[in-house]
């Protein structure tokens, strides 16, 4: 007796979808959206005026997609700072600097930091923010640390390269010359409008900019400069 032969098991439909990468793209444009419209939630409001909805709408997104990404608002929140610190880092690493002209390349740092932070208000918004939290936020961001060394190492190259010509004196310290340059150009940008009432003058245009920005190019060479060699103003 000859046996049927055996029907073969249907085979099961194979539900469209897309690929791998197509996969990871669109999750990371997902997680990209978030990141910009908390920034820009987080500037306007802060961390606690800051609310998951709201960022969730602005990113075209759902909320449970920025705890899926972020964990947490706080979560969310210091991704936002790290994102800042990241962007800047990235634009540093873009300057063209000429470390045979140590005193140019001096004055394009400068150049350099006042400009971000004019282009990027946000990025001084957000830091003040967290300062009133007394970074209590940022201190938790395992990255914090890393953010801080391209910005110094840049300048300390520009620095030993000036001090081996003997254009600066070599007690001078790259760390110092950063906090000077950041401390000008910070203070005078996320004040400017109670300075502007205080001094009774228009400190945001672009006149009263460009000033600042050569005083601040001015005061830096002058404080890397020998004793015995100050640079001409201007």
């Amino acid at each position: 007796m000859t046996r049927a032969p055996a029907t073969p098991a249907p085979r099961r439909a194979v539900r469209p979808g897309r690929r791998p990468g197509v996969r990871a793209a669109a999750a990371q444009a997902t997680r990209d959206a978030i990141l910009r419209a908390a920034t820009r939630i987080f500037a306007k409001h802060g961390f606690d005026g800051g609310r998951v909805d709201q960022i969730s709408k602005a990113a075209k997104s759902y909320d449970r997609m920025i705890y899926y990404y972020f964990g947490s608002k706080e979560g969310l929140y210091i991704a936002v700072l790290e994102d800042l610190y990241r962007r800047f880092n990235e634009a540093e690493s873009r300057l063209a600097l000429d470390l045979a002209q140590p005193d140019e390349a001096l004055a394009e740092v400068v150049r350099f930091v006042w400009n971000y932070y004019r282009r990027n208000p946000e990025f001084i918004t957000l830091l003040n923010t967290e300062n009133l939290h007394r970074g209590r936020h940022i201190a938790k961001s395992p990255r914090a640390g890393d953010y801080s060394s391209p910005a110094v190492r840049v300048l300390g190259d520009v620095l030993e390269r000036g001090v081996e010509r003997g254009l600066f004196r070599s007690t001078v310290t790259a760390r110092d010359v950063y906090l000077m340059i950041a401390a000008m150009g910070y203070f005078y940008l996320s004040n400017r409008y109670t300075l502007s009432a205080f001094l009774g003058e228009r400190t945001d245009t672009p006149e009263a900019f460009a000033r600042w920005e050569a005083f601040i190019i001015d005061a830096v060479r002058r404080a890397v400069a020998p004793p015995d060699v100050l640079p001409p103003r201007g």
